[in-house]
Parts: C-alpha cells; structure tokens; sequence
C-alpha cells in the first residue's frame, strides 16, 4: 500500500468505510472498520492525504489525523454528490470523494479548531432557546386573546403577566396553565442571558472578536458567530469569495451571452446572513448620527435604491470587511471601510 496517495473515508457514527487510490487514480483498497480500527488503522499508515465530507465529526477527526502526520480535507457533500456512480452505497461514496478531491479546481472547507466548535455550539443553543422564548410567548398571547384579553407586543408585556392576570377574571385552571408558561418564559430568558454571558466571555479572549466588534453595527452576538465561522479567512480568495459564500450577492442565470442577475442567493449559513443583514438595518437607522465615507455611500444608496436592496448591499460591504479584518490581521479604520474587499 506505499503507493496510495489519496485515501476517501464515508464517515459514518459506529462504522467507517475506507477508498484508497494511488497517483493514477487506480483503487489500491477498500475497507470498512470501526472508529477504533480506523485510527489504529491510519496511525501507523505512511502520510498521504485523507478527504472527508464536512459533516457530523469530521472537524474533530480531522483534527485528530493530522496529528499522524497525514494531510486532511474537508469537501461539501454536495460536491460530492455529482461523483456518485450507479447506485449508493458506503464503499461508492468513499471512492466519489476521492473522485471529487482529485479535480484541480474543487473547494475545500478548512478544519475548525475547538474553540470555534465551541462557539458554534453556544450560537445553536442560544437560537434554540430564543425559538422556544418565541413559542412560550405567543402561547401565551394566544391563551389569552381567546378570553378576550390583548397584550401589547413586547417582551415587556409578558413580564407583567402576574397582575394583567390580577386584574381579569379567568377559570382558574387557565390561569395555572399561563403561570406555567409565564415560569417557562423566564426560565428561558435566564438561559439565553446565562448563554449570551458565555459568548462575551468567549470574545474578551478572543483578538479576532475583539477587532470586528469596531465594525459599524456589529454587536457580541454577530462578532462571536463571525469568528467562529470566519476563522483566518484564508479560505476565501477575497472579500467577494466570503460575501458569495454568505448568500450575499445576486443569484445568476446567465446563458448565450446576456447576463441575468436575480435577488441574494441565499447560499451558506442563514443564520449569519441574517446577523449580518440585521447590523445593516442598525446602522442605518442611526444613519442621521453617521459620519464618513460609508455614512456617505449608505446615503447616496438610498437615495435611488429600496432600503431593503441597501440593507443587502450594506451588508455585504460589512461580510468584505469582516473578511479583510481577519485575512489581513488589520483594525477597521472608518475611512477605508468602503475599500475593504
């Protein structure tokens, strides 16, 4: 096996299937084995290069081959998925990821560290807790405007819940459901304050945080996410590449020489587009108390587009900025905000 070069592993939860190829791209062998098998396996194997699929545990066993010396990537699955030749099975899908490591021009996901791994896991806790927030909420809103009763839009109208229901009169089970869901409330709004901590906590050590937090409008929230999913930025060629692969850009239909441009793309993490969308939003409410170049642009854009294309196109500028802080190892400086690429 001295010739293989290019190992494809199917990750899978108990067992691991094994594509080995050398230079010419000829199948030297296939195996199957457990996680314990697979690194015994590849601890004693000669360096060459391991492709995996970026999902479930593979930054973590990435992480933990190169250690053996080997040389990891992580391809998309849906790259992948046009290399699939007949019918699917483990050991096929091992051998079209080799077949889609071998194309010269194909992308690959960087490994992420533990630190971002963690961030990422706070980010997708926080969420599920602010949903649960919204769903207790409205439950409660629900309830209570079928007995005719209509609380104001807020967060504010919840936590007084105790003497709106003093001051109605309500079956008493009704209200023992509702104080139910009011202890919920509170009990979630204290998690997500808990959680939110944490990510502060996490940024003050963090030197990348620290810097995009002088970006205009973004916040704890958005600089930790943006840390955690950004890493150096070496991954992107540009700014451009980093806003394209946030769905920020126009989706494409072009063909026999006429170029059709569509709305954003809505590609990659949805969450982090929104985040960024929204600090859009907020600088541009406060647009009247701005000042600068990009103040300036953000004006001249209203003036002939839709605010809502200029929250896009706003927060695209920002992901580029983002992008030139990180890949540059630079500090924002408002008057070249609007070079940054």
């Amino acid at each position: 096996m001295q010739d293989v070069i290019l190992i494809g592993i199917d990750l899978g939860k108990h067992s691991f299937h094994l594509h080995g190829q050398d230079a010419r791209g000829k199948a030297v062998f296939r195996k199957k084995c457990s996680r314990k098998q697979l690194i015994t396996f590849l601890a004693t194997f000669h360096p060459c290069t391991v492709v995996m699929e970026a999902c479930a545990g593979a930054h973590h066993m990435a992480r933990h081959l190169m250690t053996f010396g080997h040389q990891v990537k992580l391809i998309s699955p849906q790259f992948v998925r046009p290399f699939v030749k007949g019918n699917k099975n483990d050991f096929i899908d091992a051998e079209a990821i080799c077949e889609a490591a071998s194309r010269p021009n194909m992308r690959f996901v960087t490994p992420r560290t533990e630190v971002q791994q963690i961030l990422s896991a706070l980010h997708r806790v926080r969420e599920s807790l602010v949903r649960d927030r919204v769903k207790a909420s409205n439950q409660i809103h629900g309830f209570l405007l079928e007995f005719g009763i209509s609380l104001p839009i807020g967060s504010a109208a919840i936590k007084r819940l105790p003497s709106v229901l003093a001051e109605h009169p309500l079956p008493a089970r009704l209200i023992a459901v509702l104080n139910r869901l009011h202890a919920h409330y509170k009990y979630l709004d204290e998690q997500i304050a808990e959680v939110e901590k944490e990510l502060q906590l996490q940024l003050q050590e963090d030197d990348l945080g620290q810097r995009l937090m002088a970006v205009p409008g973004v916040g704890p929230i958005t600089a930790s996410l943006l840390s955690a999913e950004l890493g150096d930025g070496k991954q992107y060629g540009c700014g451009r590449d980093f806003a394209a692969s946030v769905g920020l850009v126009p989706r494409q239909y072009s063909t026999g020489g006429r170029a059709t441009l569509f709305g954003i793309s809505k590609r990659g993490d949805k969450n982090l587009r929104r985040l960024l969308v929204l600090c859009a939003r907020s600088y541009m409410q406060r647009l009247d108390k701005q000042k600068g170049v990009l103040a300036d642009w953000v004006r001249a854009m209203l003036s002939r587009r839709h605010s809502n294309v200029v929250a896009c196109a706003l927060a695209n500028k920002l992901a580029r900025t983002v992008w030139a802080l990180a890949a540059r190892h630079t500090e924002y400086r408002a008057a070249q905000a609007s070079m940054a690429a």
